[in-house]
């Protein structure tokens, strides 16, 4: 399954928003009605996360027991078998954990219902945080939570095959058209160009490099059917129509990293998790990063992203954010980063990122181009039928998957 997708858990999590939903219709998230007495004295804090495997397990919990330790309350760190699923069952229970993994596809879900404290501008120097992260976590002009970390899109080469094509560093594409040049030369020595990813959250960025985006900048409006969004999707149907480009089933693989592990395709479009992808399922492959070829409008790419929720119903909401504090600042980041690979989201962090991961030095720098993923609240079956039309985009209509969408998130949005 390829990592960091914006649509992991969509399934469950459709069920759990659903629930959540209903609940905030019946009593209310909203902590204006005073029903949440916070407590006084030592806090017992929950926490859940949605870990990617046992590094970020056991480095979330060693620096919950560190503040512990220091603050003079405890904290809890579980990390949950599907956290969409499990956080909206406790959000809608009533009984939700203090502090949880927030991601930004889900955000707005549970901003809108109130079940999330605003707390995101109490947090020492909020500005340095990345201004795309920020905005992915504000809601209705509030910033709600920190961001924890995050990731983006860049170009991966693989540089063997690369040279086995006839190429040079000269011939690394940094436009539409390179790219389309240099994959024709791919394919003409016989192998696969471009390995690409079936759905919006590779596709986008292509909308994001034409000036275009699915939503309004509120996430109130739709702004899919424009002539910037439909020159950048006749752009991936051309590559996908001449076999220049290839999503990863026709490559029997699950997910484009997999393809260009195997060397089944020459290039993919992945973010900076390919990389322990790689390490730890093909070791042996040798391969170089660059940012993603600017289209006609400039540079742009997209970024994932999760911050540190706080349940508008916790009982230690002022414990929970210097919690949150001590979570986010530029040493833990750092911390985090060593541990398993995440990359801070703080821009005062970047210099020493980039000076121990120099590597990584164009995701982080996507940064500066990057588009959020959607930010509105209803939109999980709306995204999911996005997709369904991009994997048909080789020989769908463009026009057709654009217009669909603008009048699906229409109603989804309620046409405010």
């Amino acid at each position: 399954m390829a990592p960091r997708t914006i649509t992991r858990a969509a399934v469950a999590g459709l069920a759990a928003v659903a629930l959540l939903g209903s609940a905030a219709c019946g009593s209310g998230f909203d902590d204006s009605s005073g029903d949440t007495a916070q407590s006084s004295g030592p806090a017992s804090l929950q926490i859940l996360i949605g870990s990617s495997g046992e590094a970020e397990t056991k480095a979330v919990q060693d620096a919950a027991a560190k503040w512990a330790s220091s603050s003079g309350n405890t904290a809890t760190v579980t990390p949950a078998q599907d956290l969409t699923q499990q956080l909206g069952q406790a959000l809608a229970g009533g009984t939700p954990p203090d502090v949880f993994y927030v991601d930004a596809a889900q955000f707005a879900n549970y901003a809108s219902v109130g079940a999330l404290e605003p707390y995101g501008d109490k947090i020492s120097n909020s500005g340095d945080f990345y201004e795309s992260l920020r905005s992915a976590f504000t809601y209705d002009g509030k910033v709600y939570c920190a961001p924890k970390d995050f990731s983006t899109l860049a170009l991966q080469i693989n540089t063997d095959l690369w040279t086995r094509a006839g190429l040079t560093d000269a011939d690394v594409p940094t436009t539409w058209e390179q790219l389309t040049a240099v994959a024709q030369k791919i394919k003409a020595k016989g192998q696969v160009p471009l390995a690409l990813g079936d759905t919006r959250d590779r596709i986008g960025a292509f909308m994001v490099q034409n000036g275009g985006w699915l939503v309004s900048k509120d996430g109130k409006q739709p702004t899919a059917d424009t002539p910037e969004n439909l020159a950048a999707l006749q752009y991936v149907k051309t590559m996908l129509s001449t076999g220049l480009a290839k999503y990863p089933k026709q490559l029997d693989a699950g997910w484009s990293g997999e393809a260009f592990g195997k060397g089944k395709a020459v290039m993919t479009i992945e973010g900076n998790w390919i990389k322990g992808a790689l390490q730890n399922d093909f070791p042996n492959v040798k391969y170089k990063v660059v940012a993603l070829p600017a289209g006609p409008k400039g540079q742009g790419t997209l970024s994932f992203t999760q911050c540190w929720g706080v349940a508008a119903k916790s009982k230690y909401k002022d414990q929970a954010i210097k919690f949150v504090e001590a979570m986010t600042s530029g040493e833990q980041q750092m911390t985090f980063a060593k541990a398993f690979g995440v990359m801070p989201s703080r821009q005062s962090a970047r210099d020493q990122y980039t000076a121990a991961f120099p590597a990584d030095k164009v995701f982080i720098d996507g940064a500066a181009y990057a588009q959020g993923p959607v930010n509105a609240p209803k939109m999980d079956s709306v995204l999911k039928d996005l997709d369904t039309g991009l994997q048909g985009l080789a020989n769908g209509d463009p026009k057709t998957v654009l217009q669909n969408f603008d009048k699906n998130a229409k109603a989804a949005l309620g046409g405010s």
